[in-house]
């Protein structure tokens, strides 16, 4: 059985969908059968992957909407091992559409149903907000990793991100783990990163993934190009941090 682990944070421009990509291209290269599931509306993580979403007929939306199935969406990655479930343009509706449907917050958790044979790790990138799309994303997954932003203003939502998760695993799913947080656009040098750290050991004791992700020019300019950072360059300091955490996330789950 896959983990199904679901990126959550309602601030949008913490490094949710670098992420997602990158945790993704890391967990392949280490020998994993990857997926990543876009269900942002953005569609930064398959923009972030090379695939041009306005080109694509069909994405994650219509088989949210039933129409299609996971296996006629998945396309391939330049990374063997890791594929993509894309986004389209559509996705941006389906908050309202879904809204009437039976078991709506349960639609993305069936859907994944055909694909737990093939994968050893589902990554979910869910949207900036605490929406359907994003209670779907929780459904759905064994697990949420946070990426919190080394700054005061990224310490204001977590409370009601933990409120929804906790809703969520009240009503819906009730084995629903976090997993934890990690630290993005860390800067060493500045005191209000390690301030930030500190005080985010108050919402996750324990939970803080040792990997921290630092700020870099080189992570901010893999997506333009359609790249990890894997592929970008995997020598620089944002690669070296994400393959610690792929490393770190493989560790807790063996």
């Amino acid at each position: 059985m896959p983990k199904i682990i679901s990126l959550v944070n309602q601030k949008g421009g913490v490094g949710k969908t670098t992420t997602a990509v990158n945790l993704g291209a890391y967990l392949a290269a280490l020998g994993k059968f990857v997926l990543l599931v876009d269900i942002d509306p953005q569609a930064n993580a398959t923009s972030g992957l090379g695939v041009d979403h306005r080109k694509l007929e069909k994405g994650i939306y219509n088989t949210l909407l039933g129409e299609a199935s996971l296996r006629d969406i998945v396309c391939n990655t330049n990374h063997d091992g890791y594929r993509l479930a894309p986004a389209t343009l559509g996705l941006a509706g389906a908050n309202v559409e879904l809204i009437n449907a039976p078991n709506r917050e349960f639609k993305l958790r069936e859907i994944l149903e055909e694909a737990k044979h093939a994968y050893e790790y589902i990554l979910i990138d869910c949207p900036p907000s605490l929406g359907l799309l994003t209670v779907n994303g929780l459904v759905a997954a064994d697990t949420v990793l946070i990426p919190v932003q080394a700054e005061y203003y990224a310490l204001e939502g977590l409370g009601q991100l933990l409120e929804t998760i906790s809703l969520v695993k009240e009503n819906l799913r009730p084995d629903l783990d976090v997993m934890g947080a990690v630290l993005t656009m860390f800067d060493s040098r500045n005191k209000l990163s390690n301030d930030v750290w500190q005080e985010l050991y108050k919402y996750f004791p324990n939970k803080i993934f040792r990997s921290v992700i630092p700020r870099s020019v080189r992570l901010a300019e893999a997506p333009s190009f359609g790249k990890s950072i894997l592929h970008y360059d995997p020598s620089s300091k944002g690669a070296k941090a994400y393959e610690r955490l792929a490393r770190e996330i493989i560790e807790l789950n063996n």
